[in-house]
């Protein structure tokens, strides 16, 4: 009874935090998208100066771990469609699963270790040192001063980032397909563009839209949920590294199945 009992509270407890995050999720939309309508500034600056952090310094780990993924996907893919005889299937394998799945999930976990944890981090520092509260006194909500910017830089970031990540995974596969399976570059490159639908893609963006959403809802969620201390720091980064790769891909399960149910009809 014990292990039920403790099963049912820590039930509880995921749904009341999937609760909280939803409801800063909210927030940092209203503060985003409809605020400014109604004379509430957003802090585009600091927007762009995130949207710089989290894209722009991002692109060369993603670059190169994109490639990789990509060298390893025709790598794999070639050992048993040669089987086959389908090595022309290479780039289409390639394709569909860096538009559809790898290349939207690679860009996430790559954005939470550099940009999520970095959220948790510098809130969690702001509330140990009490900077949180001095801008509640001073009337300034932290949502819409800190969490807005993050959440307006990630929802658009992480949906170029992933195009990206899908032409580097690309590129990846044409230096396979080059080297050992009798294409050329140009061929190898519009074989994956033919091999792709818009569907394909704009599934990828819509997933890429949501792991932003989650990752700063996590990573900020985490900060203002920290203790005092400095060791509280570093175990809401933690936290917030671990919980947003759980939901990213909770979350990607959820939009995949969606996305198949849709297309099977």
């Amino acid at each position: 009874m014990e292990f039920v009992s403790q099963l049912g509270a820590d039930a509880l407890d995921g749904v009341a935090y999937v609760g909280a995050l939803a409801m800063l999720g909210t927030r940092a939309a209203y503060y985003t998208f409809i605020g400014p309508l109604q004379g509430k500034r957003l802090r585009l600056q600091s927007a762009v100066s995130q949207a710089m952090e989290v894209g722009v310094r991002a692109l060369p780990i993603l670059s190169l771990i994109s490639f990789f993924i990509g060298l390893i996907l025709a790598l794999q893919s070639a050992y048993e469609l040669g089987k086959l005889g389908a090595m022309s299937l290479v780039a289409k394998a390639v394709a569909l699963s860096m538009s559809r799945e790898l290349g939207p999930l690679i860009t996430a976990i790559v954005v939470i270790g550099r940009s999520g944890s970095a959220f948790a981090a510098e809130i969690g520092t702001m509330k140990v040192t009490e900077e949180i509260d001095a801008l509640e006194v001073m009337a300034i909500d932290p949502v819409h001063f800190l969490v807005a910017p993050k959440f307006l830089a990630m929802i658009f970031m992480l949906p170029c980032l992933t195009i990206w990540a899908n032409t580097m995974g690309i590129f990846g596969g044409a230096l396979f397909g080059v080297a050992q399976a009798d294409f050329t570059l140009s061929r190898y490159l519009q074989a994956s563009i033919e091999s792709l639908y818009l569907r394909d893609i704009l599934s990828g963006l819509v997933k890429s839209v949501m792991f932003g959403v989650t990752i700063t809802a996590v990573g900020c969620l985490e900060g203002l949920s920290t203790g005092g201390g400095a060791e509280q720091v570093g175990r809401s980064t933690t936290r917030a590294v671990v919980i947003s790769i759980l939901l990213v891909v909770a979350v990607d399960l959820i939009f995949t199945g969606l996305f198949f149910f849709l297309g099977s009809r």
